[in-house]
């Protein structure tokens, strides 16, 4: 059976969902339907699974989709063909993020260094407190961003909250507690110690937006990234966003780190992305390999000169990558893997 005839034996045989809702509060297991977050201002809901088809309704930032099954589409695009199948219609996974609504139980007992964290629902506010505007709501955090859980503090509304370390800006906020995840350090800790530093290389291959990892020159990984995006002009005293090609080193580790533009702000369409996860810095101006949380649309430029890639994906060459990140430190400095961009 070809995609074609697939997509039209699904459609006849699930005709029915575009009339009817999927009724969650039967669903006994939260894991047995996919639900995704919208990334972006908005998105359109197709009548097909093709940017040709009807546009039926948009759905808006941070809206919560149930995703009843892929489509891997003949019309594309050719770099991502992936879309969801959604109430009344169809969605491309660009803009998807796949998320979870998972609560976590409350770890008291937080050591002094701080420990990793992980977010488990899709989005979670966080609230700052201060003597001029009491409780003040700032940035939101999304599923599967990464944070320094330094203490555990009564909330605004009586609960245990996280008080969370932001490096960036060298402030505290506070995070419901049961929204974040405590990563144990093994879940992050070195592989492959025993391959020799000079017998590990990264290549990433920008024309075909391509990843590759080999150990003694032999390839032992593969992915499809998405890079800096190519300005046509850049304006003068700017970073380009187009990421650098030529042949670099890892310098630098973090594993969660504040990208953005550094403001205080509740502001959902700021440039603003805390807890970015895993990440390896190898090129000047902060161009790092990390995983991404506002997107999944790999195959095509879509950065502003990181190598952007999934989460799992970016966490595995965290580890695997020379050399070894310190466990309990906020960045960890050295001379590392090479890195090959053309």
């Amino acid at each position: 059976m070809n995609r074609r005839e697939f997509l039209s034996l699904s459609a006849l045989s699930l005709a029915g969902l575009a009339f009817s809702p999927y009724n969650i509060a039967n669903n006994s297991n939260e894991d047995s339907m996919d639900i995704g977050r919208v990334c972006i201002e908005s998105v359109s809901i197709y009548s097909k699974p093709s940017d040709k088809s009807e546009i039926l309704y948009q759905r808006y930032r941070n809206e919560i989709i149930h995703l009843y099954y892929d489509v891997i589409s003949d019309d594309g695009p050719d770099y991502n063909p992936r879309w969801y199948r959604v109430w009344g219609g169809y969605v491309h996974s660009a803009r998807i993020q796949k998320v979870h609504f998972r609560t976590n139980p409350v770890i008291y007992d937080v050591p002094e260094t701080g420990v990793l964290a992980e977010l488990t629902v899709p989005v979670s506010q966080i609230k700052r407190n201060t003597t001029v505007y009491g409780w003040q709501p700032i940035y939101r955090l999304y599923y599967g961003s990464v944070h320094w859980v330094i203490g555990v503090e009564e909330g605004p509304d009586g609960t245990p909250w996280y008080k969370v370390f932001d490096e960036l800006l060298d402030i505290p906020y506070l995070v419901q507690a049961e929204h974040l995840r405590l990563i144990a350090p093994e879940e992050y800790s070195p592989i492959a110690t025993d391959v020799p530093f000079n017998k590990k290389k990264i290549e990433v291959k920008l024309a075909t937006q391509m990843l590759y990892a080999y150990e003694n020159d032999k390839l032992i990984f593969e992915t499809n990234i998405a890079s800096g995006i190519n300005q046509a002009n850049v304006p003068a005293g700017t970073v380009p966003t187009r990421t650098p090609t030529g042949i670099f080193n890892i310098a630098s580790k973090k594993p969660s780190t504040h990208m953005g533009d550094g403001f205080i702000t509740d502001d959902i369409t700021a440039y603003e992305l805390p807890g970015i996860p895993w990440v390896s810095f190898f090129a000047p101006h902060g161009v790092a390999f990390h995983g991404t949380y506002w997107h999944d649309n790999y195959g095509i430029p879509m950065s502003h000169g990181c190598i952007n890639m999934r989460s799992d994906e970016a966490l595995w060459l965290y580890r695997w990558s020379d050399f070894q990140a310190k466990e309990g430190k906020i960045e960890t400095t050295g001379y590392g893997t090479q890195v090959t961009v053309s």
